[in-house]
C-alpha cells in the first residue's frame, strides 16, 4: 500500500520525528469531537495507523475502542500495547472486519498511499455502519496551501510528489461512487515544534517523510541552509514559538 517501504529503521525514524506532541493538536481534537460526536462503547478503525500516534489520541481523547490497521509489520511494532487499542494487520481494501460493525474510519496522511481509492472507499462503506463517518486528515494538491506551509516552505521541490497526490475532488468521487456524500471540509491548524528542533531532526525526517524522499542531495541540503538561516533570524527573538502546519479534515457519510 505504501509509497514508502516501512522497515524497521524508517518506522523508528518515523516514530521519532514525525508524531506531533499531543498538545499540538488540541485544534484537531475539537474538530474530531464536531464530526464524530465520540461516545463509550464506539468502535473507530484508524486506517492507515502507522505507529498508533491518532489510536493512542482517540482513545486517551474519547475513551473509544480503537481498531489501528495498518499493513506494515514495522509500524505495527512501533504501536503501544494497551487496553482500548486492537492493532490489526491489513489495509484500507481488505479491511478484516464485519460488515456494519465499525462507528467511525479516520485515515490520516494516507489516502496517497492507497493504489485503488474507490475499491478502499467501498471496503470502508462495507465495515461502517449506515450515516457512521469517514474523518480524513490530508493536504490535497488543489488546495496548495494546505502543502506549502512548514515545514515545506524550505523545501519547494517537494511540490514534485505532492502534485501526484490525489486531489480534493479525486478523493471526493472515489467516496461518491461508494454511495458517501462530502458532509464538511475544514482546516485544521496544527502546532509541530520550533524551527531550531526541525533542524535538528531534519535528516531523520527525510527518511521518515514520503515527500522529501523524492529531493536530490542538492535540493536537500539547499532548504537546510535556508532552515539554518530561519533558526539563526528566529533566535534574535526572545522566546520563538513553535511553528503551525494546516492540513484538511474532510468528513464523508
Amino acid at each position: 500500500m505504501a509509497r514508502i517501504a516501512y522497515d524497521d529503521q524508517t518506522a523508528a525514524a518515523y516514530k521519532a520525528v514525525r508524531e506531533i506532541p499531543r498538545d499540538g493538536l488540541e485544534e484537531w481534537r475539537e474538530a474530531i469531537r464536531r464530526h464524530l460526536s465520540p461516545s463509550p462503547g464506539m468502535t473507530v478503525a484508524d486506517i492507515g495507523a502507522g505507529t498508533g500516534a491518532f489510536s493512542t489520541a482517540f482513545s486517551d481523547w474519547f475513551g473509544l475502542s480503537v481498531l489501528a490497521v495498518e499493513p506494515s509489520a514495522a509500524m505495527r511494532a512501533q504501536i503501544p500495547r494497551r487496553p482500548g487499542i486492537q492493532v490489526v494487520e491489513g489495509d484500507a481494501g481488505a479491511l478484516p472486519f464485519p460488515d456494519g460493525s465499525v462507528d467511525g474510519a479516520w485515515m490520516s496522511l494516507m489516502i496517497h498511499h492507497i493504489p485503488d481509492m474507490e475499491a478502499a472507499a467501498r471496503e470502508i462503506r462495507r465495515v461502517l455502519r449506515p450515516g457512521a463517518p469517514v474523518l480524513i486528515r490530508q493536504g490535497y494538491p488543489d488546495r496548495p496551501y494546505m502543502t506549502r506551509t512548514f515545514p515545506w516552505e524550505f523545501f519547494p521541490e517537494t511540490v514534485r510528489t505532492t502534485d501526484t497526490f490525489p486531489s480534493l475532488e479525486q478523493t471526493c468521487q472515489a467516496f461518491t461512487s461508494a454511495g458517501f456524500r462530502r458532509d464538511a471540509l475544514e482546516p485544521v491548524p496544527e502546532t509541530m515544534f520550533s524551527l531550531a528542533e526541525f533542524l535538528a531532526q531534519v535528516d531523520v525526517f527525510r527518511r521518515s517523510a514520503t515527500i522529501m524522499r523524492g529531493l536530490t542531495e542538492e535540493e536537500f541540503q539547499r532548504g537546510k541552509e535556508q532552515l539554518r538561516r530561519a533558526v539563526q533570524d528566529a533566535e534574535r527573538t526572545p522566546s520563538p514559538e513553535p511553528r503551525a502546519n494546516w492540513l484538511d479534515l474532510l468528513v464523508l457519510r
